[in-house]
């Protein structure tokens, strides 16, 4: 039952996905603003998808201490969840991404609407410093800046260290 309700919500969730898009392509051409409750809409069905096929209850505490204005979300990237999740949470949040990102169709030009800011990875020093700037100017604004400080999402360390790991005997 856990593999058919997990099946059936990811194909709820792109299909959910695509029909915002859809809705949201002709909101390009107005304002930022219009486009941020349009994503508000689709994370708010997400969230409802969550619940109603996964049987996924998210609980959002602590909100309340949250500062108004331009602060620095450093949030593990685990999954897809967080990054639309944060949506939820923050009033107008920025997230710092890999520029590779942005090459993609639609979903580069909603980044772009939105003022996401994109990160040349292969840039080191220079990307660090750029990102910092861009990040800077953001909360100057009054923004929420989301970074993942991992980057790509990844498959556990400690479990793939441990299944590869090899006894060490240390009788002679």
């Amino acid at each position: 039952m856990l593999v058919l309700r997990s099946l059936l919500f990811n194909v709820a969730y792109y299909a959910n996905l695509i029909l915002w898009m859809l809705v949201a392509l002709p909101i390009l051409l107005l304002r930022r603003s219009m486009l941020l409750v349009i994503v508000q809409l689709w994370v708010r069905s997400n969230l409802f998808l969550l619940r109603s096929i996964a049987g996924i209850h998210c609980e959002f505490r602590g909100r309340e201490h949250i500062p108004q204005g331009g602060i620095l979300i450093a949030s593990k990237h685990q999954s897809v969840w967080e990054t639309f999740a944060l949506f939820h949470v923050f009033s107008d949040p920025c997230y710092i991404l890999k520029r590779e990102l942005m090459w993609i169709p639609v979903f580069g030009w909603f980044a772009a609407k939105l003022r996401m800011v994109p990160v040349d990875r292969g840039a080191r020093s220079r990307a660090m410093k750029d990102m910092a700037l861009a990040a800077k100017e953001q909360v100057a604004e009054g923004r929420q800046v989301a970074i993942f400080p991992e980057g790509t999402r990844r498959p556990r360390v400690l479990s793939r260290l441990t299944n590869s790991a090899r006894p060490i005997s240390t009788a002679r």
